[in-house]
């Protein structure tokens, strides 16, 4: 694998030139049209009333998802550019169209749905049997569905078009927040300014001391940006209730629970086993606090390392540690993950004015995808990287297919990202020369079991709270943060002795306008790769092919029937949930085992 000399990824390969892209703005020019033209096609188009009559259905169908594959692409591209340049003057404007287009897109889409409602059952359920609706009959079936619980078109195609400078409005907000946040420290002698996405990366630091006080700096920081992080989280939370309140939708988990295909009972039976299994976490905490030398641990010692992990991987030994762990169970995997490298498919650079955290986004044009994220030479670094070649993957395997089968849901998007995770993290602690490698390596898998079981937990109950109490009013920057630490102390049992307050403002999630909750997916992503992980052990490379063949009916399902098909399981029950808990339990007692004799 030949690896470029830079670190930064290839955007030109989509549209040349930026964010003044010449190429770009055509592509709005002409999604635009497109856009105009499906919703003259759609006013003027009857419901077929019977099942040789579609024509005019399957032009809409066509034309709807023409439009969603350009708009994926829009919003990826400027996604990128709004990610690894905060300073760039031109690139909130190009998202304020896309933002535009996409509310026009769908407005059009609400008429799209009378359509669909005016059906008769009988038609509709013979036309669903014939192409092109075959091959995305589940995604019409779901949006019919979901249409006979909303309002009346115009009602609908309104609150879109409010949402953009309402709804998303405050979204972007929030992005330009963070895009003034500056953390200055000393390096070196010299003042350092460090973007959100460096000074997060710099809480990990070994030396206790020095992560303590960069925490201080760290909370102190958001809490100078908390009163336009509150605004913007509590206008984002008021625009939401009063959509679902006139929709008549009384929980306001039954947004992200459609969205994610997954019944309420299978969230709340993953929640239980859970927090039942929680004790044995507060053990490795209490453990991780005694071999650092503390009573308790603070909230910036759950992350940090024990040991040499702490050592920089460059980028390039990551690259190649990520791609020799594929190898054994996906050597296509391996191949797509090696071309991701080479050309440049891949933000790392480690620079300021780039935003926090890591994602991947898909161009299903072009048929590529990005990933972004600040590589900093951590393991955890190197765990990000695999995570979002394991999105890309998902992505990759499934192009050929019709845009409408590739629109799958958050909570099955991350089983792909974390059974990549889990392949690097468990291949290296395999392959540890000593006991005391072995703890260090263990100690960092255990950290996504933390994550998954207690951190996201926490965000989890901070949302439903805060959501309970937005509907009162507005919901101040001191309380949110009282309502963050209790939701903290819930989750993690009070096992800690210091918290994260303002985690609400530093966490982007929060503000997420494209998908509400944006957390439990990620603890059922992360439990159900454990049951996928399970089964490619047992069966290891033949297990390939059924593995793609699962990532490929995650836009064609619910989770529970994905599960039933191609695990055997039922989600709805307590036993998957608790095998996969298990798995982690087994990591746990091995670190146990191993640092017992440490502490005495």
């Amino acid at each position: 694998m030949k690896l470029p000399l830079n670190q930064t990824w290839d955007l030109d390969a989509f549209f040349p030139g930026g964010s003044g892209s010449a190429a770009f703005a055509e592509h709005l020019k002409v999604l635009q049209a497109s856009i105009a033209a499906f919703q003259e096609e759609v006013r003027t188009t009857a419901p077929p009333q019977n099942a040789d009559d579609t024509a005019a259905l399957a032009s809409l169908v066509e034309r709807y998802q023409h439009n969603l594959k350009h708009i994926i692409e829009a919003d990826s591209f400027v996604g990128c550019l709004l990610a690894d340049n905060q300073k760039d003057k031109k690139a909130p404007a190009l998202n304020g169209q896309v933002k535009s287009l996409s509310a026009e897109h769908l407005s059009s889409l609400t008429h799209f749905d009378q359509v669909l409602t005016g059906i008769p059952d009988d038609v509709w359920s013979a036309i669903l049997h014939k192409e092109p609706f075959a091959g995305v009959a589940f995604a019409l079936e779901e949006r019919r569905a979901l249409a006979k619980e909303k309002l009346a078109p115009e009602m609908e195609a309104l609150i879109n078009d409010l949402a953009v400078d309402g709804y998303h409005g405050w979204g972007d907000l929030y992005n330009s927040t963070v895009g003034q946040f500056g953390m200055t420290i000393e390096e070196d002698g010299k003042s350092v300014t460090l973007s959100a996405g460096q000074a997060f990366n710099k809480l990990h630091t070994e030396n206790r001391e020095e992560r303590l006080a960069l925490f201080e700096k760290w909370e102190s920081a958001w809490a100078d940006k908390a009163e336009y992080c509150a605004e913007a989280l509590n206008h984002l939370a008021g625009f939401r209730l009063q959509v679902y309140k006139y929709r008549g939708w009384d929980s306001v988990h039954k947004e992200p629970l459609a969205i994610n295909r997954m019944e309420e009972k299978t969230l709340k039976v993953m929640w239980d086993v859970i927090d039942r299994n929680k004790d044995i976490f507060v053990n490795y905490l209490n453990r991780k606090a005694k071999l650092i030398g503390v009573d308790k641990l603070a909230w910036v010692d759950v992350d940090a390392p024990l040991g040499d992990s702490s050592k920089k991987i460059s980028y390039d030994e990551g690259a190649a540690l990520i791609v020799d762990q594929f190898k054994p169970f996906s050597p296509k995997l391996a191949a797509f993950s090696e071309q991701a490298f080479e050309h440049r498919w891949i933000e790392a650079e480690d620079r300021p004015g780039k935003r926090p955290g890591g994602f991947c986004t898909s161009f299903p044009i072009k048929g590529e995808s990005r990933i972004f994220m600040t590589y900093g030479g951590t393991l955890n670094n190197v765990s990000t990287l695999a995570h979002e070649l394991g999105h890309a993957y998902h992505s990759h395997v499934m192009t050929d297919m019709p845009q409408l089968a590739q629109e799958y849901a958050m909570n099955v998007a991350e089983t792909a990202s974390t059974f990549a995770e889990m392949i690097v993290a468990d291949a290296v602690v395999k392959q540890a020369s000593t006991d005391d490698e072995r703890i260090v390596l263990l100690e960092d898998k255990i950290q996504r079991a933390i994550a998954f079981f207690m951190n996201i937990h926490a965000r989890f109950i901070f949302e439903t709270n805060f959501y309970a109490e937005r509907r009162q009013g507005l919901v101040s920057s001191e309380r949110l943060s009282e309502l963050m630490v209790e939701a903290q102390k819930l989750a993690y049992k009070d096992a800690l002795s210091s918290y994260h307050p303002h985690f609400w403002a530093a966490k982007l999630h929060f503000y997420a306008t494209d998908v509400p909750f944006y957390n439990f997916p990620y603890t059922f992503g992360y439990m159900f790769s454990a049951g996928i992980y399970a089964r490619a052990l047992q069966e290891g490379a033949a297990f390939e092919d059924k593995y793609v063949a699962l990532l490929r009916d995650t836009g064609s399902m619910t989770v529970e029937a994905l599960a039933k098909k191609h695990l055997g399981v039922d989600l709805t029950e307590p036993d998957f949930w608790q095998s996969a808990v298990d798995m982690a339990i087994v990591d746990v007692k091995q670190f146990m085992a191993l640092t017992e004799a440490k502490v005495k």
